[in-house]
């Protein structure tokens, strides 16, 4: 990305020196860059977004729990930020951090309100009924690559196997997916397209709303549209987006990152055909080793504090480095490993923003039924490229690959 860059505005970081997190070095080993960051600043870190605009990166495991943990000292109304009056009209992040009217920015009481309603009608979503889509979902994108032998597991599989899923339970029309894919994909990559992608998402999800408050079902979006908090259209249209993205992206490259590991890890490769345990385990593994959400925007601060050793400026942005915090040497055994079963990882997030427990739910049981169907179906799966041919999107915010070729004998 070769964005101008933005004049640092006064309180933030220094800008010189700070470590840019883009480009083919944070793309391809950010593990890496996480270590010298941590050795460099401690856990809270400098860092620059494209176009030279500057952050703090929080990658201590306490200090992450303490941002997101104190709303009184780091705000998630991004309107706080100081930085808005320097940046080009058209900086590519924007999509991601500007302060819209969602449940993502809001803050006290109308955040309750707005949560409250999705909460609810996530909680309504039958886990039994969820794994019957997921298996029948699964078995129909199977079916259009068994017989070739060869598939990109990305593209073919991990994209589309959440989003159709939760077309259904949101009560979106699944020939809709493709579109919602591409959108989805080019907003959180951060190119140029992100900004007419994101308004084309909104544009899709008032359609929903539009149609299920002619027609109302047993849905996400109808029961958001009948539930007590009496959420507007504009409302709930824009909270459906937030649920499509923060549902599709994290799911869609939990599965491919769990994916690779058993393809590549010899720890996973001897119950690959069909170990239950091994399953779980390397979704959890991924959780802690490649999380998809690894950086995500943020909180900026209320007042002028201090963290982790660093003096912080009001309206400073602070990213959370979920990928980061989770490779905090302070929650791992001494061979670096995270202990077996243990899910304290910071990949659901953590305080009154940190992901629903019902869509946790539903994200398992989706990313557990994809992998099962497919090793059922595909028991001799292999990696068809070299591990290290494997590319990683370019992108700051999910960690995920841009494509997982494999072979198999074909089948039916």
């Amino acid at each position: 990305m070769t964005e101008p860059a933005a004049t640092p505005p006064p309180g933030c970081p220094a800008h010189a020196g700070a470590t840019p997190l883009y480009g083919p070095r944070f793309q391809t080993d950010p593990a890496q860059l996480y270590r010298e960051l941590r050795a460099a600043h401690g856990p809270v870190a400098p860092v620059e977004l494209a176009g030279g605009v500057p952050a703090w990166l929080v990658i201590g495991y306490r200090e992450l729990q303490q941002v997101t943990g104190q709303p009184q000292l780091f705000g998630r109304d991004s309107s706080r930020w100081h930085a808005w009056d320097t940046l080009p009209a058209d900086w590519p992040l924007k999509p991601m951090m500007a302060p819209v009217p969602s449940m993502l920015y809001t803050e006290g009481e109308e955040h309750v309100r707005r949560s409250r309603a999705v909460t609810d009608a996530l909680a309504g979503i039958d886990p039994y009924e969820l794994r019957k889509h997921s298996e029948e979902i699964a078995d129909r994108l199977i079916d259009g690559f068994a017989g070739r032998g060869e598939a990109d597991l990305v593209a073919e599989y991990a994209h589309l196997m959440p989003l159709l899923v939760l077309c259904r339970v949101f009560g979106l029309d699944e020939a809709r997916a493709p579109e919602l894919v591409d959108a989805v994909l080019t907003m959180l990559d951060g190119g140029p397209g992100a900004p007419a992608s994101a308004q084309r998402l909104l544009e899709l999800m008032l359609e929903v709303v539009r149609a299920k408050a002619e027609h109302p079902g047993g849905d996400v979006a109808s029961r958001m549209l009948a539930h007590p908090a009496g959420l507007d259209h504009d409302e709930i249209m824009r909270d459906l987006r937030v649920l499509l993205i923060s549902g599709h992206q994290p799911s869609s490259y939990w599965i491919s990152n769990a994916l690779r590991l058993m393809l590549t890890d010899e720890r996973f490769s001897a119950s690959l055909a069909g170990g239950r345990r091994s399953i779980s385990q390397a979704l959890n593994e991924a959780l802690w080793e490649d999380t998809p959400v690894q950086i995500f925007a943020g909180r900026w601060a209320v007042r002028d504090t201090q963290l982790g050793g660093q003096r912080i400026g009001e309206g400073d942005m602070l990213l959370l480095g979920f990928a980061g915090a989770n490779a905090d040497p302070s929650v791992r055994q001494p061979d670096g490993r995270p202990a077996e079963g243990n899910r304290a990882h910071m990949s659901y997030s953590y305080g009154e923003h940190g992901c629903p427990f019902p869509a946790q739910e539903a994200a398992e049981v989706i990313a557990t039924t994809a992998i099962e169907v497919l090793l059922d179906r595909l028991p001799d799966l292999r990696l068809a490229v070299a591990e290290h041919a494997l590319v990683w999107r370019p992108s700051a915010w999910v960690r995920g690959l841009v494509a997982l070729p494999v072979s198999f004998t074909p089948g039916h």
